[in-house]
């Protein structure tokens, strides 16, 4: 713990949050050992190979879906325990959830089948490029894969957000009124105010600002909503309303799709290497799917994750100014920074390689030492 925490922080809250960290990256680190368990039985047991060549109906689009499916069901069968403490026992022991064993299984059921969906249709459009373009699929993937990212950008607030939560406008006019002030400064409009029954599931808080173009909305979670003051609201939205601005969305995108595309080549590269069958059919790209993933977790997680964690803490530094800049009074980001920290047990102050590694945010610890140090009378942005 940082001997100087700032005084808007909590100091037993901190500490409870460096635990509550400590935990959550273990449970984390065990998961992804699990799950490269899974993927190394799923290949090396032969199970694998064996779903690939069934030969379902004589199509290797039933194949493939039946081998989607079945590959699905093995890794929540067998992630299930571990997720089951992770996301309920965990988060009841730190008074954080509001799941019953009911509702939290309903959760999972629908998150199950959403990523199902997800998946095959992912997977079905890369093996597709791979058939059809063996030895460009790599370059064809990538600008694939960036076209879907917007795709779903624009759709998620509608079509997925609304599977999981209840979206209702918010119907409090001053600060819907506030809200629609900080969007004009950037020159956006949204498509409406939502509040998120996010408490049904959390006392966790949240709010963001989600979508492109017309499907564009301001989405509030009814706990934050409760526990902030309309300046402390809007001073987190102009955060969001700051990404905007700087176009942080359309740079991420093109960062995004510049590193898939770099992903894809090495994996490419060593998939050939390894397996000289790589490419040859689809029921050999099927059978060396587990060994796909595992290479392209490690290139993308130790390649290119700290240089990713980078980029989008700089880009947050640039929306904290920005916010700073369109709102009245810098104290008010300042409480809403502390008071997200203690209440949702955020690490203000984590160890540099835990910065490095997981953190996609400036640690709220260097964000109030920006904010105390921004300007005290900067002009607000003109509409």
């Amino acid at each position: 713990m940082d001997n100087k925490i700032h005084p808007l922080l909590d100091k037993t809250k901190q500490l409870q949050a460096k635990r509550y960290e400590k935990e959550k990256r273990l449970l984390g680190l065990a998961s992804s050992v699990l799950l490269l368990i899974i993927l190394l039985a799923f290949y090396f047991s032969g199970l694998s190979a064996w779903l690939a060549n069934l030969h379902l109906g004589n199509s290797i689009i039933v194949t493939f879906l039946v081998y989607v499916l079945l590959f699905q069901t093995f890794s929540l069968i067998l992630t299930l325990p571990l997720n089951f403490y992770n996301s309920y026992i965990h988060e009841h022991k730190w008074n954080f959830s509001n799941h019953t064993v009911k509702s939290w299984i309903w959760e999972q059921s629908k998150s199950f089948l959403v990523g199902l969906i997800i998946m095959t249709v992912l997977l079905g459009l890369l093996f597709w490029i791979m058939a059809l373009y063996p030895q460009n699929w790599w370059w064809m993937a990538g600008l694939a894969m960036a076209l879907v990212s917007v795709i779903f950008a624009t759709l998620f607030p509608v079509v997925i957000l609304p599977i999981f939560n209840k979206y209702t406008p918010i119907q409090n006019k001053e600060l819907t009124d506030s809200l629609e002030r900080i969007l004009s400064k950037a020159d956006l409009r949204s498509s409406g105010f939502f509040k998120e029954d996010m408490s049904r599931q959390t006392k966790k808080e949240n709010a963001f600002l989600a979508g492109l173009g017309k499907t564009r909305r301001v989405v509030l979670a009814d706990n934050l909503i409760e526990s902030m003051s309309i300046p402390e609201i809007e001073s987190i939205i102009a955060h969001e309303v700051g990404h905007y601005k700087s176009k942080h969305i359309w740079k991420s995108v093109i960062i995004g799709t510049l590193q898939q595309l770099v992903v894809f080549y090495l994996l490419n590269w060593a998939m050939l290497s390894i397996f000289p069958q790589f490419l040859s059919s689809t029921v050999w790209n099927l059978t060396l799917f587990p060994v796909f993933i595992i290479l392209m977790g490690t290139v993308s997680t130790f390649f290119f994750g700290p240089l990713s964690n980078a980029l989008s803490r700089s880009f947050e530094r640039q929306a904290d100014k920005t916010a700073l800049e369109m709102i009245k009074e810098k104290k008010v980001f300042m409480s809403a920074l502390a008071g997200l920290a203690d209440r949702n047990l955020i690490n203000a102050y984590p160890e540099w390689w835990a910065k490095l590694l997981h953190y996609s945010h400036p640690p709220i610890g260097e964000r109030l030492i920006m904010a105390e140090s921004f300007p005290e009378k900067s002009s607000p942005i003109s509409p």
